[in-house]
């Protein structure tokens, strides 16, 4: 290939020649027969129609670094961190959560800073042994419902404040803040054995500068509903960090990567954790009906008589599914219900199924 530069205004007859032939219009010939290129070789010509040679638009201040192959393994890595954290953080707070992975993008450290609440629980991440910090950056939307629950409050808050957290709720957060980082151990062990933790809680992102500014990171998006409030939780990691392990983190490296089967030790830990988890237990005593005129007028020391037999066994139900047979009684002076058996709640096979004897 010859090292000849070209001149401005065979450049400018090239663009000419591109524009023409991508609008049908026969290209317009310089009168300076110095500009006129000598005509192109078959394989020149052919590289010219070549859609993929053609010019395209770059933005110099969004270099695509991270490649789509790691950027789906990425995604793929931390779509199951989700599910282990949803249920994590669900026995955390004693309420039904749902944690579904939104987006894994690229962006530059100042795009992700900007596009922040402030103030917002902006969490600092010591990530060993990779060199420099990662950022967890969870919604106020989603903090301050968190830190109500955690307090015994509503389930399901509707005012929530607009101000920092306090030292108090710093602390409270750093325990959910605690199991996102336990599930991110687990999920990236198969890559490089992180020591996660956690550095330091902020308010104002714009003071924290963990990278430059036109810094790529990689943006990990997590959408997190409780009730009627749901936030996003943003995993900011710097492509820097982890640019040594883009090679585990290929398509070879996690696609082939399988869930291990359930260990004695797996299933203790399980049944400890569920231990300690409070289940709702409603004993049904009767079942009747009555008018609603008759409803309205009754008063204090009126008796509602049912077809349920004092002698007959009471439905218990957990959850709302019916589980046991009992009977009524007393232990201590409150009342008791005494386990009388189980309530087979599975499926019956169809007695057809067997056929004549």
């Amino acid at each position: 290939m010859s090292d000849e530069i070209l001149s401005q205004n065979q450049v400018e007859d090239l663009i000419r020649a591109m524009e023409s032939e991508g609008t049908g219009q026969p290209k317009e010939k310089s009168a300076n027969p110095a500009a006129n290129p000598a005509p192109r070789s078959a394989a020149s010509a052919s590289r010219h129609n070549d859609p993929r040679m053609r010019p395209m638009n770059y933005d110099f201040k969004r270099p695509e670094r991270v490649g789509k192959e790691l950027m789906g393994a990425m995604r793929s890595l931390h779509e199951g961190m989700g599910r282990a954290f949803n249920a994590k953080l669900s026995g955390l707070l004693r309420s039904i959560t749902e944690v579904k992975l939104v987006s894994a993008d690229q962006l530059t450290y100042s795009e992700f800073v900007y596009s922040l609440d402030t103030p917002t629980c902006f969490c600092v991440l010591d990530v060993k042994p990779l060199e420099g910090n990662w950022i967890l950056d969870i919604a106020p939307t989603l903090s301050f419902a968190v830190v109500d629950r955690m307090l015994g409050g509503d389930p399901q808050p509707n005012d929530l404040p607009n101000r920092a957290l306090t030292e108090i709720e710093h602390r409270l957060m750093g325990r959910v803040t605690k199991l996102f980082l336990d599930g991110m151990q687990s999920t990236w062990q198969s890559v490089v054995e992180l020591e996660p933790t956690l550095r330091s809680i902020e308010s104002n992102p714009q003071l924290v500068q963990i990278v430059p500014p036109n810094e790529v990171i990689v943006l990990i998006c997590f959408e997190v509903t409780m009730g009627k409030n749901r936030g996003m939780m943003n995993l900011c990691i710097p492509y820097n960090t982890i640019e040594r392990f883009s090679s585990q983190l290929s398509s070879k490296g996690w696609g082939g990567y399988s869930s291990t089967p359930a260990t004695p030790q797996t299933k203790h830990a399980l049944e400890s954790q569920l231990d300690s988890a409070l289940v709702e237990l409603t004993v049904t005593l009767a079942r009747s009906k009555i008018k609603t005129g008759d409803l309205l007028s009754m008063d204090v020391g009126d008796v509602i008589t049912t077809e349920h037999l004092i002698d007959k066994p009471l439905e218990v139900a957990i959850q709302s599914v019916p589980k046991f047979k009992a009977t009524i009684g007393a232990l201590k002076g409150k009342k008791a219900v005494r386990i009388r058996e189980h309530v087979d709640t599975r499926p019956k096979a169809s007695q057809g199924d067997a056929g004549p004897g």
